[in-house]
């Protein structure tokens, strides 16, 4: 698997958790700004990577590579940030794709 792959696959599973998350109660939701700045002054994150979900929402993967901390995050269209997800043991990957095998 490659990086791309693993960035992938987690920022989908925001997607699909993203439509129901900003329908929820806003809890756990907050002006975007606000949101980054809280997730890099308290956790030490930063954005890691991102992509577009349905619905014109923004999901992003925030981390520390100092503490190994991690969240998840899906915006709307208006800047109302959501937290999806989050956890410990952040790691960076740079796999590669295995070789197809070769047909018989």
């Amino acid at each position: 698997m490659t990086q791309n792959f693993w960035t992938m696959t987690v920022l989908a599973t925001g997607a699909l958790i993203a439509s129901t998350t900003l329908t929820q109660a806003q809890q756990n939701c907050a002006d975007r700004a606000l949101v980054i700045e809280r997730l890099a002054s308290t956790y030490g994150e930063t954005r890691q990577s991102i992509g577009l979900a349905q619905n014109n929402t923004m999901v992003e993967v925030f981390a520390s590579t100092t503490t190994g901390s991690w969240t998840i995050t899906v915006t709307n269209a208006a800047g109302l940030t959501c937290l999806v997800a989050s956890g410990e043991a952040f790691e960076r990957l740079a796999e590669t794709l295995p070789t197809p095998a070769e047909d018989a």
